[in-house]
């Protein structure tokens, strides 16, 4: 795939007053959110204090936000002398955002209201992930969400197009976990065309990363990390609650570092995968091409699957200190499409190594924690990246 482009072009005067616009409605619009997740709302004062905006800034923000019915009044709360506040919250289905993720043998999609919640989840088997076959069920998948009732194209904000790394050429290219064909399409361009929408493109880990932040075990966190079971191996990375992109969007590409094992340096990727687990039980005859058939031999006590466990844990803790030590995380947290109860095992009791940045005593965070989005993480997750991007401001300097 090529490269996930960032860069951003210099702007006239009136775009950058539009930029300013649109950050100041997505400040109202984080502070509402924010209230929200802590079971509250908020009146016009408060983020006018929280923003440093006037109070007729944010009431012109508030009535096109309420215009568009992205949010509306509450209620009222007396704060003291005058006449009592009128409170705002977001409004759940006033706006939806669409996530796609490319696996190669399927399509997932999810349909996220504005609360995070999930509307709707549709998967597409592919016989190979190739653009023309991705592009197609892409378009079946949006004919069918928009035949829902109440559902429009005007109301969907954006898409996220998730899919593994890495992106363009590079020197680890060429593996299993990747997908064929997509290495001299410009991603963004061609999910904007197929699909008529503002399209954000992320690889597969670090929207597994951001659906724990938009409604699971990472809610609150501005720095933590997921390992994230596709096909393969990979890292997300969340630092000030943005994800970590690298030069060309390949920042987390951890399964294809080298680890010292018993039996010699290997790829974490090798051992502590998805692929990894089903090499291992296809080389004594066990053939496991679901997480529904590797939850079965895991209930059974699969003596093949075990063995393959107590390998999987010693990388793990491999991983788990290499993470800690470059990016000192608040925790780490696995998800992805492997069995919930599987990843328990993993984690359980884990022998962690002490000698990390993570080994402090004041730790209120389990120091790694299992996701709770499950196989649909990074579907979840590219969907999020919608959210994430309409509830976060952020003005980008010009060039």
């Amino acid at each position: 795939m090529t490269s996930v482009s960032r860069n951003t072009k210099r702007q006239s005067a009136g775009a950058n007053s539009e930029r300013t616009r649109q950050h100041n409605s997505k400040f109202v619009l984080s502070t509402l959110r924010h209230a929200q997740t802590q079971g509250d709302t908020a009146g016009r004062a408060e983020i006018a204090r929280l923003s440093g905006l006037s109070i007729q800034a944010v009431s012109n923000i508030i009535a096109d936000l309420e215009q568009r019915g992205l949010i509306r009044a509450c209620g009222k709360r007396n704060q003291g002398r005058g006449q009592p506040a009128v409170q705002y919250e977001i409004c759940a289905n006033g706006a939806y955002a669409l996530g796609f993720e490319v696996r190669p043998d399927a399509l997932f999609c999810t349909l996220l209201n504005l609360h995070g919640e999930t509307m709707c989840q549709k998967r597409s088997a592919l016989m190979r992930a190739t653009p023309d076959a991705v592009a197609q069920a892409m378009r079946e998948t949006k004919t069918a969400i928009l035949a829902e009732p109440g559902l429009a194209h005007e109301k969907i904000l954006g898409a996220g197009i998730v899919m593994p790394g890495p992106f363009g050429t590079t020197g680890i290219s060429g593996h299993d976990s990747e997908l064929p064909g997509w290495q001299d399409i410009e991603i963004t361009s061609w999910a904007e065309d197929l699909l008529k929408l503002p399209a954000l493109i992320e690889n597969d880990a670090n929207a597994a990363a951001m659906a724990e932040r938009i409604s699971g075990v990472t809610q609150g966190l501005q720095h933590y990390a997921c390992l994230y079971f596709g096909a393969g191996l990979g890292l997300g990375v969340i630092s000030n609650g943005q994800a970590l992109h690298g030069a060309r969007g390949n920042a987390g590409e951890i399964g294809h570092i080298r680890i010292a094992l018993p039996s010699g340096a290997q790829p974490l990727e090798a051992v502590l995968s998805r692929l990894a687990l089903q090499d291992h039980l296809k080389s004594n005859s066990i053939t496991a091409d679901t997480s529904e058939d590797i939850a079965a031999l895991f209930h059974e006590n699969c003596p093949t699957l075990l063995e393959w466990l107590d390998l999987a844990r010693i990388a793990l803790c491999e991983a788990i200190n290499l993470i800690e030590n470059l990016l000192d995380p608040s925790t780490i947290a696995l998800c992805g499409a492997m069995p919930g109860a599987l990843l328990d095992a993993l984690v359980k009791d884990l022998p962690l190594n002490q000698h990390s940045v993570a080994a402090r005593p004041e730790r209120t965070l389990p120091r790694i924690i299992r996701g709770s989005s499950g196989p649909m993480t990074a579907a979840l997750g590219a969907a999020a990246l919608v959210l994430n991007d309409a509830f976060t401001p952020q003005i980008t300097t010009s060039a």
